[in-house]
């Protein structure tokens, strides 16, 4: 899959930069964040009362509200207002809901000149494309490249170079449309019940233009749109900006009541250019349904409904950093939250065409100025695809495989999905199965069969599992200062074996009696493929197995942050309320855990002395999403290394994503931001230490020294274990 180029990924992680500052200049933001989430809430509750609302209100103000079932009918209902007599000039604001409904398509083949007044917008109309991001749609542009798009078209008398140039000129050629407009068209962020108030948030001021510079207004807005009253338009006026464009607050923020009561700009009377109020102005707002309310009665797509559409999801994401809104975005929406979007108004079909993209990482739930749990919508989406998978010979796969499927996933999701019963059987019959998979022939058949890039190298199975080493091994603290399990992840107990055993060799050095169980993968893997029956199977036999274990007192400490997270959020969704949390407080990050140990007490002596070891440190995904990074980095320093931390977010490889063919190129452009960080001056000799596995692989394949997990550095590898 090729990348959208530099301009997408400077200018999202431009905004995501943006983001972080602003935010954090806003006083109690996480709790402006919860009361945006509460009247979301409230308001798709309400949704149809709300509606009816809406309508009294826009009707005794003087306008008409007009619902609308579908795209069809809502075009038809915007073309009978604009008429077709005569050919008029349309002038639009940004609206992501306009493009939904091909509205300017619709007015065209009528004869009427439809303009957009928003430069990306109108940018992307002189160029014929379609946005690339739902705030800035002409992201993907260079200034080089709209200054060739517009010497093409216009020919300008003087070449246009710079960003003012280009502006001006622009400027000053929709101004030009924008006084001969008949009809002004906008979309709407949000619109008050109580007082029909709709709220337009915009970077260059074009809405309001377009509104006061006609005598007929038309608002288009998905159902989704109203709000309750008018002050319910605080936070979102607070989030919006902030979450979008790191911007504090945007630069127009226009609160209209339509008709709107501005006097009616004459352009042709260069003394009294205002006339008298006008109050012959029309105003219709047009109420998009389009799939939206049988949304509404989808427990797991009604979420979507809470978007605001400011495009933080796809500012945070790694993998859109890297292929923009063309390639991670269906007929309208783009970015993390557009699959809920597009199976939603488009279908499945089209969700499915960009929903593996998103590998599950997290990081767009913090970024949610209104906290959608957007990797569970993309894993419910990948479900509900995967059910409707048809291929030939699905009886003879649905026969050999262990998953708790009902449907018959893609064959490659299979693989990836099971992988514990792969792992199982890699230990079972090493070394004669890695011999075996690195065979010609089996990374042809690989490649072929499974989509698996012969660029990646494969795990190494160890026939002795770390719980055939410490099942039945019996602990070495007398008096222990705490109890635990550490939980034997999938790659830990098949794969990194030493990881595992330097983990209890550290715990027990703490004065922690450790156990090592048999237990269940936790699931991460299935429901990173959409199979969800499978994963919540997973979820519910490491429950059984482990609710033992913490009725006896002990603590569950787990190596792999991919694996805590699912113990503490996703299996909120898999497992009973009690059994959840259960699990969930019980359960710790590894050097989180060391953490704690040290500051109660624990004498580190028996660490290693870092000595001023220096030490380049990445930290996973789902350990920033959780809080749980500055741990590592704490335990580290205390031992006496010297810690550079790698301010990039993500490593591009993300579990089976960087081992697929069609993302492998993807995958490793994530990575060399961070392979360019740990080969900088002042990195390139110091010790690589991530705490993912996967990015541990990652940086394995990116630099040419060999990464280590951070409990390997805190005491001496012994021979003997």
């Amino acid at each position: 899959m090729a990348t959208e180029g530099d301009a997408v990924r400077t200018n999202t992680q431009g905004f995501n930069q943006g983001r972080y500052e602003s935010v954090a200049d806003l006083d109690e933001y996480e709790t402006v964040k919860d009361e945006a989430r509460t009247i979301k809430e409230d308001a798709i509750d309400r949704l149809p009362e709300l509606i009816d609302q809406l309508r009294s209100t826009v009707e005794n103000n003087g306008g008409t509200l007009y619902l609308a079932d579908d795209a069809a009918d809502a075009n038809r209902y915007v073309r009978t207002v604009v008429g077709d007599g005569s050919e008029k000039t349309v002038v639009k604001s940004k609206s992501m809901t306009s493009e939904e409904l091909n509205v300017n398509e619709a007015l065209e083949a009528d004869g009427h000149d439809v303009i957009e007044t928003d430069l990306g917008e109108w940018v992307l109309q002189v160029a014929e494309e379609t946005p690339s991001h739902i705030v800035a749609p002409a992201i993907h542009k260079s200034r080089a490249a709209i200054a060739e798009l517009f010497e093409e078209v216009f020919s300008p008398t003087e070449p246009l170079e710079t960003a003012e140039e280009l502006t001006v000129f622009a400027r000053e050629k929709l101004g030009e449309w924008i006084q001969e407009a008949d009809v002004g068209m906008t979309g709407a962020n949000f619109i008050a019940a109580d007082t029909g108030t709709i709220a337009l948030v915009t970077s260059e001021g074009n809405a309001r233009k377009t509104v006061a510079g006609t005598d007929t207004h038309i608002a288009v807005a998905g159902v989704e749109k109203i709000v309750p009253t008018v002050e319910d338009l605080q936070p979102f006026v607070e989030l919006i900006g902030r979450s979008g464009t790191g911007q504090d607050i945007t630069s127009y923020v226009s609160l209209l009541t339509p008709p709107v009561e501005t006097p009616v700009i004459d352009d042709t009377d260069e003394e009294t250019p205002l006339s008298e109020i006008d109050d012959d102005r029309e105003f219709h707002v047009v109420l998009i349904d389009n799939g939206r309310m049988a949304m509404r009665e989808d427990d797991d797509l009604r979420e979507t409904l809470y978007c605001i559409r400011c495009s933080a999801c796809s500012n945070v994401c790694a993998n859109f950093q890297q292929v923009g809104g063309h390639a991670f975005g269906g007929e309208t929406y783009s970015g993390g939250i557009a699959t809920g979007w597009e199976a939603g108004i488009e279908g499945l079909d089209v969700a499915g065409e960009f929903n593996d993209l998103c590998t599950g990482c997290s990081r767009c739930v913090d970024a949610c100025p209104v906290n959608i749990d957007i990797p569970w919508i993309n894993t419910v989406v990948r479900d509900r695809i995967n059910q409707g998978h048809e291929e030939n010979f699905d009886f003879l796969v649905d026969g050999l495989t262990p998953d708790n499927e009902a449907g018959s996933p893609p064959l490659q999701k299979r693989f990836f999905g099971n992988f514990e019963t792969v792992a199982r059987l890699g230990s079972t019959l090493a070394p004669v199965s890695n011999w075996l998979a690195e065979t010609t022939v089996s990374r042809q058949l690989l490649h072929r069969l499974l989509g698996i890039d012969p660029r990646r190298d494969l795990p190494t199975f160890h026939r002795r599992t770390l719980i055939d080493r410490f099942q039945d091994r019996e602990t070495t603290v007398d008096t222990p200062r705490r109890r635990a399990v550490l939980y034997p992840d999938l790659y830990t107990n098949h794969v990194q074996i030493e990881r595992g055993a330097t983990a209890v060799r550290v715990l027990e050095a703490l004065g922690v009696d450790v156990a090592v169980p048999s237990v269940p993968s936790s699931g991460r893997a299935p429901l990173s493929q959409g199979m969800i029956t499978t994963a919540r199977s997973h979820a519910e036999r490491i429950s059984d197995t482990l609710a033992p274990y913490i009725a006896d007192g002990r603590d569950v400490v787990v190596i792999e942050p991919s694996d805590l997270a699912m113990f503490e959020r996703e299996y909120e969704r898999l497992l009973d309320p009690a059994a959840h949390e259960r699990l969930a407080t019980n359960s710790y990050e590894i050097m989180e855990y060391v953490f704690g140990l040290l500051e109660n007490g624990a004498d580190d002596a028996p660490l290693r002395d870092g000595d001023g070891t220096e030490v380049a440190y990445h930290s996973h995904c789902q350990q920033r999403t959780l809080d749980v990074e500055a741990h590592t980095v704490a335990v580290l320093e205390r031992c006496g290394f010297d810690v550079l931390t790698s301010d990039v977010e993500c490593c591009g490889m993300a579990g089976s994503f960087g081992y697929k063919s069609e993302y492998f190129d993807v995958s490793m452009a994530v990575g060399d931001e961070l392979r360019d960080q740990f080969t900088a001056p002042e990195t390139r000799e110091r010790t690589v230490v991530a705490s993912g596995t996967s990015c541990l692989e990652q940086l394995d394949s990116l630099l040419e020294r060999r990464p280590t997990h951070p409990i390997e550095l805190l005491v001496d590898r012994s021979p003997t274990e």
